[in-house]
């Protein structure tokens, strides 16, 4: 990987592991659909001048096989968006985001390697032990912490669901953009227009929800309208110059960024063990990038 790639991804992983923080502060003040759709209205609109730029001055196009995976995408990260939300309702920070993170690019690495033809080494192996070592040892709530136990199952269950949904759209934006040369402002800012209406008919039916949302969590609705895109644009970018088994472990450093900011802002418990369960998925990604 470059060292141009390596820093988007690094940035990248801060920029997600912040705005993840501010959807975890609004997930008790609007459903995950109503939330999503806000957000993705937002992002969608703000967005929409430089995807024009794009297309007026660049002489970008999707096609329509570029279209196909557009939808795709965004259908994809509706599945993201809302199995997040879900798991932030009814678990911590400190454990639904670093189990999303960390899956994730075990996943898209492993489905690189068996389906792309990129190859593993012993020390890749290796990462990808420590990655499973840290899901366990995340997963492990000694002495019940301060959720029920089916709350803290339900955490996992939809911090695992995530990181499934992260393989599957890293590995189809991967083609996107670094075999179909799509541009990923346009590529990207069509899944935003894709989730929007997709969602719309939930957002009609909550039109009261969205509007309280908004006027509760304001600051932290625009946060991540603003800060989810360029986060993944920068990705997208990275995967035009890197391999996915190298730009899907990397970005992940935002596992210990959530969980810092879990344990620091949110006050929530375990920070040492969630730290080191953390720490091991780091490594192992780390492991997995260079191996």
């Amino acid at each position: 990987m470059t060292l141009f790639a390596l820093g988007l991804v690094l940035v990248s992983g801060f920029l997600h592991a912040v705005w993840n923080l501010l959807a975890k502060r609004a997930s008790g003040d609007a459903s995950g659909p109503a939330f999503v759709w806000l957000y993705s209205a937002l992002s969608t609109a703000i967005f929409a001048p430089l995807a024009a730029g794009v297309v007026v001055f660049g002489g970008e196009r999707v096609g329509a096989v570029g279209l196909l995976f557009v939808v795709g995408t965004g259908i994809l990260h509706i599945g993201y968006f809302l199995s997040l939300q879900k798991g932030y309702g009814v678990g911590d920070l400190s454990v639904v985001y670093p189990l999303a993170r960390g899956t994730g690019p075990l996943l898209a690495s492993g489905a690189a390697i068996l389906l792309l033809g990129e190859r593993a080494g012993p020390v890749a192996v290796a990462g990808i032990i420590l990655i499973v070592a840290g899901v366990f040892l995340l997963a492990w709530e000694p002495g019940g912490g301060r959720r029920s136990q089916g709350e803290r199952r339900l955490g996992v269950t939809f911090g695992l669901l995530t990181g499934t949904f992260i393989a599957a759209y890293t590995l189809w934006d991967k083609y996107a953009v670094g075999e179909l040369l799509l541009s990923p402002v346009l590529y990207y800012w069509g899944s935003l227009l894709v989730q929007t209406v997709a969602l719309l008919p939930v957002a009609l039916r909550r039109r009261g929800e969205i509007r309280a949302a908004w006027r509760a969590r304001r600051a932290e609705t625009l946060g991540v309208a603003v800060l989810s895109p360029i986060a993944y644009l920068l990705v997208l970018t990275a995967l035009v110059f890197a391999p996915v088994s190298r730009v899907a472990p990397a970005r992940e450093i935002g596992i210990l960024f959530g969980t810092l900011l879990g344990g620091g802002l949110l006050a929530e418990r375990g920070l040492g063990r969630r730290l080191l369960s953390s720490s091991c998925m780091v490594l192992g990604i780390v492991a997995l990038a260079v191996g």
